[in-house]
């Protein structure tokens, strides 16, 4: 059983809607050496599940190091919004930092104050519709190549097409098809291979010459060389193409005259790669499971489609009107937030819910476990885009749902990410209804993004020739 203690009388009430946060604990089943590495490898999502039940704030051991899971959303809140005091780091980030780079993800605050700076210009609104408009060439072309009745690999499919939008947009034509197909194939091994180096207790297995160790240095030495070739080719051309590369390639900073090095572009562009990619393909494939045992809401969508779109390709303009369309998008967020844990490491000493917190010490927040917490959001485990209609979204507290982070810290590309997440349910959803193959089982696969894992769907035209027609633009 869980040893709980009351924090210090003075503990303000709080103002979010919520009780304020009062209790600390610590998670039981704790194993010599290994702490909760078992549990946190095998079931993550059923043991943070059940950390609230011990606390506020809950401590658990990541091997044989302490870590704090904050369970509240005030606690949350403040950790995100004292990005100095929760900075970057810890196991988990120390553990991705050598294998990613040091990009906005990752790099700990001085550093990303100066990144962000010069990121952000490729991120301004003013250049979304350039952006939409290369999604919806890439998402007309997948619908195209669907036919009734054929079953498709959907995680596959809708991870091809993240990358292939991403590649363009960050590298427009300066990245040849034999790239974008080694990104395609990298990428996922890259990213698993993180997810396990991540969670292993004393770091021991991912020295081993074993297949997967192999697949995945070989998959991490491909990316960088591909990643290394376009960043050179693009400073040696001196051509502006539009594109987010040739961004971070011009950017200076405005205060200190910095400019990013060849080695700084790399972690940057391989950041933008994975978060631009494997975060949307996750929400999209859990949108459309989702949508299938949801009749209900499945068909609002369907009515959304036909009435803004009538037959066509969306389009940037055409966001504002699909407003289901994005609550579909954020209640699948919600349910499955593709970054379903994250680390921080205190740099002074501190208090949080109490507990004195040393310097060093990790604190760690989950938005797949914020989002299933009964008090803000009401029959947890239902999908129901319609929490997000203005009047019933603006009683949920600040802290409860941060699928994209929160304060200076927040998901650079947001945005970007929800655009074309609801861009592409929007057509698909005017063209065809998906239905996954008889006998298939979902379940939560907990890796660096929450995905899916493979699910074949069976596309069914909504309209008589649906499937064979194709909208020019």
């Amino acid at each position: 059983m869980a040893d709980t203690v009351r924090v210090r009388p003075g503990t303000q009430p709080s103002t979010t809607g919520t009780a304020a946060p009062s209790t600390t604990g610590k998670a039981p089943g704790r194993l010599p050496l290994l702490g909760h590495a078992i549990p946190l490898r095998r079931r993550p999502l059923e043991f943070l599940a059940a950390l609230p039940a011990h606390g506020d704030l809950v401590e658990i051991r990541l091997g044989p190091q302490r870590a704090y899971v904050a369970c509240h959303p005030e606690l949350v809140r403040e950790v995100l919004l004292n990005p100095r005091i929760y900075d970057k780091g810890g196991p988990l980030f120390d553990k991705v930092r050598p294998l990613v780079g040091n990009g906005l993800f990752t790099a700990a605050w001085a550093d990303h104050r100066l990144q962000r700076r010069l990121v952000q210009p490729a991120f301004h609104p003013g250049r979304m519709a350039s952006y939409a408009d290369v999604m919806c060439e890439e998402i007309d072309g997948m619908l195209g190549s669907w036919q009734e009745g054929r079953a498709i690999d959907f995680g596959a499919t809708l991870h091809a097409l993240t990358v292939r939008v991403t590649t363009r947009t960050l590298f427009s034509t300066t990245i040849g098809g034999r790239a974008v197909a080694d990104v395609q194939h990298c990428l996922p091994i890259l990213l698993r291979g993180i997810y396990q180096r991540m969670t292993s207790p004393v770091g021991l297995l991912e020295r081993l010459p074993t297949p997967e160790n192999r697949r995945f240095e070989q998959a991490r030495r491909t990316l960088r060389a591909v990643i290394d070739e376009t960043v050179q080719g693009c400073r040696r051309s001196g051509v502006d193409h539009g594109d987010l590369l040739s961004i971070l390639v011009g950017a200076r900073d405005e205060e200190s005259g910095e400019r990013f090095t060849d080695d700084e572009l790399r972690d940057q562009v391989l950041t933008l790669l994975i978060a631009g990619t494997e975060t949307t393909a996750s929400v999209l494939g859990w949108a459309f499971h989702l949508l299938g045992r949801y009749p209900e809401a499945e068909k609002q969508l369907h009515d959304e489609a036909d009435r803004v779109l009538d037959g066509r390709l969306p389009a940037f303009a055409d966001l504002p009107a699909l407003d289901f369309a994005r609550r579909v998008v954020t209640e699948t967020l919600r349910l499955y937030p593709p970054a379903w844990m994250i680390s921080r490491m205190v740099t002074v000493a501190t208090e949080l819910a109490g507990q004195r917190l040393e310097p060093g010490a990790s604190v760690l927040y989950s938005p797949y476990l914020l989002g299933r917490n009964p008090d803000p959001f009401p029959e947890p485990d239902r999908f129901d885009p319609d929490r997000w209609l203005p009047e019933r979204a603006a009683s949920v507290p600040r802290g409860a749902m941060v699928p994209f982070g929160g304060g200076s810290r927040k998901c650079i590309g947001d945005a970007f990410g929800l655009a074309e997440a609801t861009l592409a349910l929007a057509a698909i959803s005017a063209r065809w209804q998906l239905r996954p193959v008889p006998g298939t089982t979902v379940r939560p696969k907990p890796e660096a993004a929450l995905g899916t894992g493979p699910v074949f769907m069976l596309p069914q035209p909504r309209h008589p020739g649906a499937g064979s027609e194709r909208t020019d633009t």
